[in-house]
This record gives structure tokens, sequence and C-alpha cells, in this order.
């Protein structure tokens, strides 16, 4: 594996799980120091212990709160010197009817999915303009378009995607590139069989068959922030397999 990211320090939020996890692990294989951001602690320290706590610091965080997310980015400077790569992946979303959803869950998806990557950016930000560093945001296909039962997730990462747009016209005088992944369905590599006839209905919309898994969208954002993307910024890069290069409408025949 290329190792792009030596003597690189990278915060991922998100990290004690699912992508969040898979994409510290990558960054960690390509030679970054890894800052774990989650609020569950226990899972962190386990991951560092696995990547190496001389390039892995676990840093218990709620990424809604603004006064974690300044702290987190202290630590991470702490540590290692400063900033070069933010992975804004914390998120959560709530399968509810509209007129079921109530305000608490309204602000618990939208703290969670927008309020984290505004803290975390502005966390960053002086950090990252002594590395002109990058940000990468992890949206979703959901952000792209509408979904049932998912109105306020829709809202949240809809609104990621713009903010992406923004900041990379307001930080790139600074030399700081932001992207956005938006992966769509995402499996542990072990997860078709349970997850069999889920798979199979977004087969019936996309053009690629299968799932993609935390490794597929860890890739998609260590490209992004790697040189080999110095020229990328505001760019929405969905890891879905062409869902969003469809219509909507069902196969015909």
């Amino acid at each position: 594996m290329e190792q792009r990211f030596i003597n690189r320090t990278v915060v991922v939020t998100g990290a004690s799980s699912g992508i969040g996890e898979g994409i510290a692990r990558r960054f960690a294989a390509e030679g970054a120091n890894v800052v774990l951001a989650a609020r569950r602690k226990d899972r962190l320290d386990a991951l560092a212990a696995e990547l190496g706590e001389d390039r892995a610091l676990a840093v218990a965080t709620d990424v809604t709160s603004e006064t974690d997310v300044q702290a987190m980015a202290e630590a991470a400077a702490s540590r290692f010197g400063g900033i070069d790569v933010l992975v804004s992946n914390a998120g959560l979303g709530i399968l509810k009817e509209f007129e079921d959803t109530t305000t608490a869950d309204w602000r618990l998806i939208m703290s969670t999915d927008l309020d984290s990557c505004f803290f975390g950016a502005r966390a960053a930000l002086p950090y990252l303009k002594e590395s002109r560093g990058g940000i990468v945001q992890i949206a979703s296909a959901s952000g792209l378009g509408g979904d049932r039962r998912l109105a306020a997730y829709n809202a949240a990462k809809g609104a990621v995607v713009n903010l992406t747009r923004g900041l990379a016209f307001d930080l790139g005088r600074f030399g700081i590139r932001v992207n956005t992944v938006a992966p769509s369905l995402t499996l542990p590599q072990d997860g078709a069989s349970e997850y069999a006839g889920l798979v199979e209905r977004f087969n019936q919309r996309r053009a690629l068959d299968g799932f993609s898994t935390p490794a597929d969208v860890a890739a998609a954002v260590c490209f992004l922030a790697s040189d080999e993307a110095r020229f990328i910024t505001g760019v929405i890069l969905p890891v879905d397999g062409g869902i969003t290069a469809g219509s909507g409408q069902p196969p015909l025949f």
C-alpha cells in the first residue's frame, strides 16, 4: 500500500466503528498519525492499541459539543504538532415518517450531522492554515436527493454538501481544500448474507450490483486528502455504485 501520509496527522470523527473506523485504518496503513474521535472511549482505546499508540491517539469527543470538538483539535495538535487532514465523518439518521419526527429528533440529527462539521472545521482551521491541509466531509447519497422517511437526514446531509462548496471558496485562499464523499448503502465485508434482501432492493436502482464497504469509502477519502488531488476542491464524490447516476425509475423490464 502507498505511504502518502507519512509525518501527517489526520483527525477522524466517528472513528469507533463502521465507515469512520475503516477510514482511520486506511490512513494509519498509509503512514499517518491518526487521531480517533468518538463518544465510545473504550472502542477508541482498543483501536488505538491495534494501530499502535505511538501513531494513534484516542480522544473521547461529543461532536455536538463545540467545547469537546475544540478540545479534540487541541489534543491532536499537542500530541502530533498540528493537523493536516480533518475527516468529519460522525453522523446518524432516524428513520421516521415526517409527521412522527419530533423536534428532538430534528435537533439531534442536525447537531450530529451538520453542527459537527462546522465545529470541526472551525476548530481545525488554525492548524490547517499552517499545514495547508484539507477537510473531507462524509455526506451521503441521501444528501443528493430525497428518501422516504428520512426528511431530516436528507436536510442535514444536503446541508453538508453545500457547506463543502462554501468552505471550498472561503478556505481556498489558505491553500485548504474541502471535499465530500457521499456513500450509499455501506456494509461490512461479511454483511452480504445478513442484509441480502436490502442489497437486492438497492441493486434494482443502481448500475453496479453489490454494496460498498468501509474500505471503499476510505479509499475515496484518502485520495481526496492526498497530494494526488491537489487541484480538486468543492467536489462531492459519490461512492454509491451508480445509484445517483439513475433517474430514480424502477427497472422497466
